[in-house]
């Protein structure tokens, strides 16, 4: 189960930097660190998940990343469309700037 969540996490990291490189961001990097629970009895499935994202990079905008994560979340990444099929998705996002 945690191969699903490492997949996941990789998943939408990807689909945020794209996003952002596509809308003439200065992305230069994003870690996911993610956090779930499982339900008590068989099939034990993900009940919640949170995504809690560091985006690097110079004069990132809050909203282009906020609308990236959405986007990726809503739209292109499979993975967690899949999780959000039987687990609650929330998420937060911290930006770092990047020298």
């Amino acid at each position: 189960m945690e191969m699903i969540l490492a997949g996941t996490g990789g998943c939408t990291a990807f689909d945020i930097v794209l996003i952002l490189k596509k809308g003439r961001q200065a992305v230069t990097g994003c870690d996911v660190t993610l956090k779930a629970e499982r339900a008590e009895n068989d099939p034990k499935v993900f009940t919640r998940v949170h995504f809690h994202y560091r985006v690097k990079g110079r004069q990132l905008k809050s909203e282009a990343v906020a609308r990236a994560i959405e986007l990726s979340k809503d739209k292109y990444c499979s993975a967690s469309i899949m999780l959000g099929k039987t687990a609650e998705i929330s998420y937060d996002f911290e930006i770092v700037e990047d020298n």
